[in-house]
């Protein structure tokens, strides 16, 4: 009886041409308008492909050959690593007087799109080294501290971005790092887990909180060297992109200037 009952309706319904009618052209329309615009995001500049071109060259001939020893060992090559500044790729954004390639985001979203390709390890690398530290200094570090450390990220040297934490993975703000005022300096206490790039990095940006009573106002960012005494320990076992190491680190007590 339903059935019976509704079939006439939908027999109407289907029979209405009218509001298709007036819909069909609008949308496609609209669709045109947005294919125009998808197809106008994919056309390369000179530049860009050439780039493409250069990096997929550069992973096929000198990183391919390696990927399945590298996975293997769960090590970056270091030859692998030095081609990777040689070819201007770990400072793709960074302005021509650091060293850089003074090149776009766009170079550095394809660069490690076509790396990805051969190798997700080294792309990882790339983009790590490129998008987080490369782009903290460059936006918001002094003249000063840009002049001291943009070269070398360019040139020679990795760097990490460190902020996880056993308690804060999703939630940063509850990150339980300290740095207290002392003097002319800050003392840093802290366990950091799961950071990228930090078995080869020797420049690290820390993420500690100066004032814990105001929250995650109190949160500031801190430029740290090896060298000050910071312990890179357990190495992760990962399932997959073994080459990039993944590391816990512990700061006990690092004097780090104001």
């Amino acid at each position: 009886m339903f059935a019976a009952a509704i079939r006439p309706r939908l027999a109407s319904v289907i029979a209405r041409p009218t509001l298709l009618n007036a819909v069909r052209p609008r949308f496609f329309s609209q669709a045109a308008v947005a294919h125009s615009n998808i197809a106008s995001l994919q056309t390369l500049t000179e530049d860009e492909t050439l780039l493409k071109e250069t990096v997929t060259r550069f992973a096929q001939e000198q990183i391919l050959p390696k990927v399945a020893q590298m996975d293997e060992a769960e090590q970056l090559d270091g030859d692998v690593l030095k081609g990777l500044f040689s070819q201007g790729l770990m400072g793709i954004e960074t302005e021509a007087k650091y060293n850089g390639s003074e090149s776009s985001f766009m170079s550095a979203i394809l660069t490690i799109e076509e790396l990805a390709k051969v190798d997700p390890s080294i792309s990882v690398i790339c983009d790590v080294q490129n998008t987080l530290v490369n782009t903290l200094f460059r936006k918001y570090a002094s003249e000063d501290i840009k002049e001291r450390f943009l070269p070398r990220l360019a040139t020679d040297t990795v760097g990490c971005f460190c902020l996880s934490e056993a308690g804060s993975g999703s939630d940063a703000f509850a990150l339980q790092t300290r740095a207290v005022k002392d003097g002319d300096n800050y003392i840093i206490n802290g366990t950091k887990m799961w950071i990228t790039n930090s078995g080869e990095a020797e420049i690290f940006l820390v993420f500690a909180n100066v004032a814990p009573e105001k929250g995650y106002k109190g949160i500031t960012c801190f430029v740290m060297e090896k060298s000050m005494g910071i312990k890179v320990n357990k190495k992760e076992s990962k399932l997959g992109i073994r080459a990039s190491s993944t590391c816990t680190l512990n700061f006990d007590d690092i004097v780090v200037p104001a």
